[in-house]
Formats: C-alpha cells, sequence, structure tokens
C-alpha cells in the first residue's frame, strides 16, 4: 500500500527559487513555452484558510458498515429483516438440511429496541439414529463479502445465547467453503446458565489466512438454541479503537483538517423513518437498532454512530463492577458494564467535527415549519450531548460513555441540498434562531449557495456541491469563485468529484481546488466525496478510496488530494503567467505558489503545483522575486508528479500502484542561476518543493 509520504531525491540543480502560492491559467499551444513570476516576498503573501481542506465520510458504497469499522459480521442483530417475523436473516446461512434443523427468527431477544433473535431447533443429536454429522450443524455468517482473518492474529467473538437446556456450541472462523478451520472454541454452559440471555465471549488466534473465511457457530446436540447480537472484531485495529488500520492510514496521510459527518443523502433518508438519528447510535453496540438505509439500500447496524465520529475512550461502568467477577454476563450485566472500545475520527485524526443533521426534510416527504420544533429539539440535545456540560442531561451521558470534556463541535450543516425544497427557508430558521441562542458560537451552514448571488437568510457558511461528469467542466470551475461576494458568509465545498475516477478526473479535480487556493478568503473548506467504496458493494463508480477486505488502494482523485495536504493554513503569494497564447485559446494550464512548513522537522518550503490538462509538453520558467539571494537549499528540492501513459487510466485491486505520484529530479536551471526551466508533462500535475533557509 502506497501512502500520500515519498522519500526526498537529490537533485541537480543551480538555481534561485522560492515558492509562492497563486492561481494563474494560460492557453497551451504545441511546444508551449511560459513564464511563471512568483513575488515571494512577505507583503505579497497571505494566508490560506486554517481549515481549507478535510474529508467527508458518509456511510456510502459500505464506507463504515463493512468498511471502516473493523466488525465482520454483517447483520450482527438479525435485525436487517424487518421487525416482523418470521425475517430475512440474509446474509447468514444454514449449515445442514430440514432432517437435521430448522431455522427460524422471533422476538424473544432481551434488548428492548432489538427484539428479533434468531431461534435454532436441532433435531439430530450426539448419537442415536438421527446423529449430527460430525462437524455440527448450525449457521455461518460471511460477513461484507468475505472476513479478511490473517494468522498470528487474534478476534474477539462476543454473542449473547439463551437454552432450553445445556449447550455446546463450536464458535470457529473458517474459509468460505467450511473446509479450512482457521481458529475454534467451544462455549459450553449448563441449562441454568443458559436460561436467561446471557453474553460469551470468545477469543480466537487464526492459525491460518484466508480474505474470504466466515463465522460459524455449530452444535451436534440437540434442543433449542436462541443467538443474538453476534459480533466478530479484530483486535488489531487502529490504535485499538476499533477502525480498520489500513484505511484510517490513508485518511491520516491526507492531513485534514476537519471532518463532515455523517451525510450527505444518508441524514435525509429516501422517507425519514429512515433518516439517520443521532440519538439510536449512541450507547452500547448491542442496544442500537440500526436502520436501513433507503437512499444508498442497505442495512447499517449504526456500529459507527455519533459518539464515534466525535471522540475515543475506554470506559468500563463503576456501577456493576461485580460483573467483573462472573466470566458469563447476563443482558442486565451488559447494559451497565459498559465497554466502549470505539475511536471517534474527528478527535483521533486531530479533525474538527462539521455534524450535518436532518432539518426534517428527506427525499420524499417533509415537515412543515409549523411542526418541526420536535427536529429542532432533538438537534439542540445533540449539541448538548456534544459540547454540555457533564451535569447536563445529554452531557452526562456522553460523561457516562467515557468522555467528560466537551467536544470541540463548533460547526452544523442544518440538512444536504435541500435548498430550494417547500420548506427549507422556514425549517432552517427555526433551527438557526435555536442554536444561536444557546451556542452563539456555533458556525451554521446553510444548503442554499451564495457563489453567485447573496443569501436571503442569515448563515455563517454555504454550502457547494459540485460534480461533473466531464473533467473538462470540473477544471473550467477553476474561476468560480472569482466574483463570489467577500462580505457574506464563506463557502465550504463540502462535495466535489469528476464521476469518472481516471487520471484526467483527477487532474480537473486539481484545477478546481487551485482556484480554491486562490480565493480562500472566501472559501473556507473543500472536501471530495465520496471518500471511501467497498469494491463489492459500491453506490457510486467513483470515490477516493477502494478496498475489499483484505486490500485497497487510492483513485488517482485520492493521490491528487494528497499534494494539496499542506495547503490548509500556508501563505499565498501573487504570481503572474507570460505566454504568448492567444487569449481566446482554451485553458490547459493552471498553476499555485504557496510557503509551507513541515511540522516534524520545523523547515519551510516553497511548492509550485501545476496542473497540464493538455496534450503537450510545456516548457516552463518559474522566476521568483522577493526571497533572500541564495535561500533556496537545491539539494533539497524534488519534483513530485502524477500521470499516467494513457489520461483515462485508473488504479485498482489489480493495479492499485498504475496511476501514483512518483519524485523524480528536477531539470537543470537556466544559465542565468536566478530561474529554474521545467517541462510539464503532458495530462499531469507537478509538484515542486524547495527548502528554504534563513540567512
Amino acid at each position: 500500500m502506497g501512502s500520500c509520504k515519498s522519500p526526498h531525491v537529490v537533485l541537480l540543480l543551480y538555481v534561485l527559487v522560492c515558492f509562492v502560492y497563486q492561481s494563474f491559467a494560460f492557453g497551451v499551444d504545441t511546444n508551449q513555452t511560459a513564464k511563471l513570476l512568483v513575488d515571494a516576498s512577505e507583503a505579497s503573501g497571505r494566508p490560506l484558510s486554517e481549515t481549507l481542506f478535510g474529508i467527508f465520510f458518509e456511510e456510502i458504497n459500505h464506507a463504515g458498515a463493512g468498511g471502516l469499522w473493523a466488525e465482520l459480521v454483517s447483520n450482527r442483530g438479525f435485525e436487517a429483516g424487518g421487525p416482523n417475523v418470521p425475517s430475512n436473516i440474509d446474509p447468514w446461512s444454514i449449515i445442514g438440511n430440514e432432517s437435521s434443523l430448522i431455522v427460524s427468527t422471533d422476538r424473544s431477544s432481551c434488548f428492548d429496541r432489538n427484539k428479533v433473535a434468531l431461534r435454532m431447533e436441532v433435531l439430530c443429536d450426539s448419537q442415536g439414529a438421527n446423529s449430527c454429522p460430525d462437524d455440527g450443524v448450525g449457521i455461518y455468517n460471511p460477513g461484507f463479502w468475505g472476513m479478511n482473518i490473517e494468522k498470528g492474529k487474534t478476534y474477539s467473538v462476543v454473542l449473547y445465547v439463551r437454552s432450553s437446556g445445556s449447550i455446546n456450541v463450536s464458535v470457529s472462523l473458517t474459509g468460505s467453503d467450511g473446509l479450512q478451520k482457521l481458529a475454534a472454541a467451544n462455549i459450553i454452559a449448563s441449562g441454568s446458565e443458559v436460561t436467561n440471555w446471557t453474553k460469551f465471549e470468545v477469543m480466537l488466534e487464526a492459525q491460518g489466512t484466508n480474505p474470504n473465511s466466515r463465522l460459524q457457530l455449530t452444535t451436534t446436540r440437540k434442543g433449542f438454541i436462541w443467538f443474538d447480537q453476534v459480533s466478530v472484531m479484530p483486535l488489531d485495529t487502529y490504535k485499538g479503537h476499533g477502525f480498520r488500520k489500513d484505511l484510517v492510514q490513508m485518511l491520516e496521510d491526507l492531513k485534514p483538517q476537519f471532518m463532515r459527518f455523517p451525510g450527505g443523502c444518508f441524514v435525509e433518508g429516501e422517507w425519514l423513518r429512515n433518516a439517520f438519528r443521532w440519538k439510536e447510535t449512541i450507547g452500547p453496540w448491542e442496544e442500537r437498532p440500526g436502520h436501513f438505509a433507503d437512499c444508498w439500500m442497505y442495512w447499517t447496524d449504526d456500529g459507527l454512530g455519533y459518539f464515534e465520529f466525535l471522540q475515543v475512550g475506554i470506559f468500563f461502568s463503576s456501577v456493576i463492577q461485580e460483573c467483573l467477577e462472573f466470566p458469563l454476563k447476563s443482558c442486565f450485566c451488559r447494559y451497565q458494564f459498559l465497554k466502549i472500545l470505539f475511536m471517534q475520527l474527528a478527535e483521533d485524526l486531530g479533525t474538527l467535527p462539521i455534524w450535518v443533521f436532518n432539518n426534517g426534510i428527506s427525499h420524499t416527504d417533509q415537515v412543515d415549519t409549523s411542526s418541526v420544533l420536535p427536529f429542532v429539539q432533538e438537534a439542540l440535545d445533540g449539541l448538548e450531548f456534544a459540547r454540555g456540560n457533564p451535569n447536563s442531561t445529554w452531557g452526562s451521558l456522553r460523561a457516562a460513555m467515557g468522555h467528560p470534556e466537551p467536544f470541540d463541535l463548533t460547526y452544523v450543516g442544518i440538512g444536504n441540498e435541500d435548498c430550494g425544497r417547500k420548506n427549507y427557508l422556514g425549517n432552517y430558521l427555526k433551527f438557526y434562531s435555536a442554536i444561536k441562542r444557546a451556542y452563539p458560537d456555533i458556525k451554521i451552514i446553510s444548503n442554499c449557495d451564495g457563489s453567485s448571488q447573496k443569501l436571503d437568510h442569515p448563515a455563517d457558511l454555504f454550502d457547494f456541491h459540485f460534480y461533473a461528469d466531464d473533467p473538462k467542466n470540473m477544471f473550467s470551475m477553476a474561476h468560480h469563485f472569482d466574483h463570489t461576494s467577500r462580505s457574506g458568509p464563506k463557502a465550504f465545498v463540502s462535495e466535489y468529484a469528476v464521476t469518472t475516477g481516471s487520471l484526467l478526473a483527477a487532474l480537473g479535480e486539481a484545477g478546481f481546488l487551485i482556484g480554491l487556493e486562490k480565493n480562500s478568503d472566501v472559501v473556507e473548506m473543500a472536501s471530495y466525496a465520496p471518500l471511501f467504496a467497498n469494491d463489492n458493494g459500491r453506490n457510486s463508480k467513483f470515490s477516493a478510496i477502494v478496498f475489499n477486505s483484505s486490500h485497497l488502494y487510492g483513485t488517482p482523485s485520492y493521490w491528487m488530494q494528497c499534494l494539496f495536504k499542506e495547503s490548509s493554513g500556508a501563505t499565498i503569494f501573487n504570481a503572474t503567467l507570460q505566454t504568448n497564447s492567444s487569449t481566446n485559446q482554451v485553458e490547459q494550464l493552471l498553476a499555485s505558489a504557496i510557503s509551507w512548513k513541515n511540522s516534524e522537522n520545523e523547515n519551510s518550503y516553497l511548492r509550485i503545483k501545476i496542473v497540464n490538462f493538455g496534450t503537450d509538453i510545456v516548457n516552463l520558467k518559474i522566476v521568483v522575486d522577493g526571497l533572500e539571494p541564495n535561500s533556496i537549499n537545491l539539494s533539497e528540492s524534488t519534483k513530485t508528479v502524477l500521470t499516467s501513459n494513457n489520461p483515462m487510466d485508473e488504479n485498482s485491486l489489480n493495479e492499485p500502484k498504475k496511476v501514483i505520484p512518483n519524485r523524480i529530479p528536477l531539470e537543470k536551471a537556466g544559465e542565468g542561476g536566478e530561474d529554474v526551466e521545467v517541462a510539464i508533462s503532458p495530462n499531469s500535475f507537478t509538484s515542486i518543493d524547495f527548502l528554504i533557509e534563513s540567512s
């Protein structure tokens, strides 16, 4: 797996250069030559937004359920088939036939909000005429298109069991056909121990590796057994917080300054009854009812909930310490014995959380403004949970979950893409007034676009989304915010993407981001969407990061964003392009110059980024003014290029590094010693860093 990080290379170059951050664009002819004049003086510089680039996580493409959240069991509580029984238990399947067992569902669970449980009537026995197979009969779960089980690693299996008699249940991790035994243990209990629902936890150490494994629960003993809330979690997760390590590492490498969550359309729902409701996603995972994300047409157990997005913690309830003394924990003990191993991304990644909540509007139905106050109160309760005093109603629940300190939640989005809907403005104003009264420091984001005309309602930021099928259309958006009013709310470009996933798509997006950098006085934040996609369960054909159970890759759009990760909080300078191209030619080149400081070694760098959207090489001369003489350390200068043989090239699980950035030596400088001449490859994105040393 690659990352945003690359090794330095020594460059053979004699030049005086400094890096400045400002955009320019010009037309390109065959064998085009151009000059970039950069004013790197202190007077020319202006700060970029500290929060310019971040990430947007939405539960789409199985990004959380079957992705970022490391839970390996799909439909762990048997609730995905709905509340009525009998119900569909997919993807659970039966091991055995009708003569050996009958599997059904009923509403006997001990969890009030998750009443459905699986009932297994075993007809065969360990001996006699109708004896069970040697390996037993039962059920298995393949996870989300296969569980990735790795040799030497340990997996925590948690399940709730009830029975009419004594039990001997084999808990095993096997290959997809059940033949390869990777790990196994037995749960043995007397009838008195399992008359009521009882929690069991088994640690399994894998003796082999298989990325397409499954969990099996089998027995050879006749009788009735009920199962509920079955979970398999690897102990080897990101910082031990329950998230898949390789996926979070990809996010960490982007250095995101904020995280917008949890949607998107996921927040709205196709119908309000299926919208994301934060109160249903907090507390012990066994108590979370989950919901059907009808906008993306799949079930989520909501293991990745509101709390997980805000902070990280491990908390063991001190209310019932005696539960620690018993190896078998009842539902009552489980409810009091709260164990949280959840990494809450915003805090762990050091990013600002941006919470988007439903404003009483879905894709299909909407609440009238006269009836929206309960939705307003739900948002206020959510803010109290995040920021309230630990003695407050909802703040005390946060404290009880192991986080007495308030979260740094200072941005909220009222709805998603709802501007223009009949009740949006009326609903929005109700939310706005109530939130500002209670939390005047919170910045509120409107769904309405203020980039072309001023908003007719109060807001701190406005949300701007742009998707393009044609990369050229995205590239041309570089100037979209040039004429946006500087006196109104700032822009939050929370969703942008070219919908193809190719190198050319990434180049179009890079041009757009260079335009955002130029206009960072009015653009406060920007994030790509969607962030993740499980290759087996996509709702969109484009995303930044694609994965299956065991592997992943960054798309060209991901690697493009890596070259912008130092922009937040950097300094941008004036830059001017000189070219002999005619003014009516199509723009094919965009560039910018910034200065930034490496937080690891405190070194200062000058970075110039150039997007060549054309099909010809451009010979670019870079002239830098405003720096002290001999302040560039040429031996530390690097050139990183994102390109490929074909602009339509994409990465894949088979070729994950087909299109990735490569650092190469910089061409020799001109004879003058103060200019740099760089050949910019066709269909490429180039980033050049110079180390600045003060005299």
